[in-house]
């Protein structure tokens, strides 16, 4: 392929440690947002389409490993290495509540009814919280083998999906037995893991490949040996032909889903790529850095690279984002100055 070609991203400035979780919400009328994770303890919020930064969650004391959105994407969650999961409003800013762990929380997820918050770490156990009955004890799912990497739901709230950091596959659980009922079996620990929009596919990345698997019925559809190790993929959602996959050769590969054939490769990022993204409607997705940047890149033609990479308005930028560029329902949220945050002491693994 001609390498010469690639997709001139939006840059989005404002972390100052690597970026290890991304997570986009559904479209919503008021449009859609992206949430990201960061080793420097502040997730940020921003605007999914123009990549402008909208706000920071602070409350954290480590690193932050994973974040999502609920459907509506009014409220947020993280899980930290403070040894916390917070919930927090996503208008306003503020901190809901904070289940406390007993060890670092590498995951978490909303359910589809946003009344539960799953979550799992180096603890190896899966806690489902009911955010309706903040302090009531969670429901423990039976032991992990191994500690927690990546956690979501499928068929209606009804199973959860898991991986874990130091043993290979992915777990699904029945929710009602807490039972493992199915193993997907990978050769190497599952480091990304993503259950399509419309419920068909799950999408899983291995290190050495990209493997998609019939969500309904557990069987392996397509498997991708990769040209460099992986952390993270994820499949188009709107008619998805493509996937994307990034990691340590710091480029952004989109790949035909049928074939398998690489069709695209974006050089952007100066460190390797911890996690890639679509967009909820397919028209763009985004990938983070150990160089601590977002890049939201187009899925349309690709364009010369002799153009410079645009960057999207935030909080290290001197330009401020215009009135109509955030989006109504944002305007009340609590903007942190991020320039006078201080270094905040790290507890978290590499």
């Amino acid at each position: 392929m001609d390498r010469k070609k690639v997709a001139v991203p939006l840059v989005c400035h404002g972390h100052s440690r690597p970026v290890v979780d991304l997570f986009y919400s559904p479209i919503t009328p008021d449009g859609f947002f992206l949430i990201s994770a960061s080793k420097d303890s502040n997730p940020m919020l921003r605007n999914g389409e123009t990549g402008d930064w909208i706000g920071t969650f602070e409350g954290h004391k480590g690193a932050v490993w994973s974040c999502c959105l609920d459907t509506n994407a009014l409220y947020a969650a993280t899980g930290s290495a403070d040894f916390s999961a917070k919930v927090w409003d996503a208008i306003t800013g503020d901190e809901l509540h904070s289940f406390e762990h007993k060890h670092i929380v590498r995951a978490c997820a909303f359910s589809g009814d946003k009344h539960l918050l799953l979550t799992g770490g180096l603890e190896k156990v899966l806690r489902i919280f009911d955010l309706n009955r903040l302090d009531a004890p969670p429901r423990e799912v039976d032991k992990s083998p191994g500690s927690v990497r990546t956690v979501a739901w499928l068929h209606s709230d009804q199973t959860i999906l898991s991986s874990c950091t130091d043993i290979g596959g992915a777990r699904l659980w029945d929710v009602r037995s807490g039972k493992i009922v199915q193993t997907l079996d990978t050769k190497s620990s599952v480091t990304s893991a993503e259950v399509s929009q419309d419920g068909r596919y799950i999408t899983t990345a291995d290190g050495t490949s990209v493997k998609f698997w019939d969500a309904n019925y557990f069987g392996l559809v397509k498997s991708y040996d990769m040209p460099c190790t992986v952390e993270s993929a994820s499949l188009e959602p709107k008619y998805g032909n493509k996937f994307i996959a990034g990691g340590e050769d710091m480029w952004v590969h989109v790949f035909d889903f049928h074939t398998g054939e690489e069709i695209a490769c974006n050089k952007g990022h100066h460190g390797p790529v911890h996690c890639v993204r679509f967009s909820p409607g397919g028209e763009s997705y985004a990938s983070g850095s150990e160089d601590g940047t977002i890049r939201i890149w187009q899925t349309g033609p690709l364009t010369h690279d002799n153009k410079e990479a645009a960057p999207a308005t935030g909080p290290s930028s001197k330009g401020k984002p215009e009135a109509e560029e955030v989006f109504p329902k944002m305007e009340a949220l609590n903007i942190v100055d991020n320039g006078k945050a201080k270094e905040k002491e790290e507890a978290g693994i590499a």
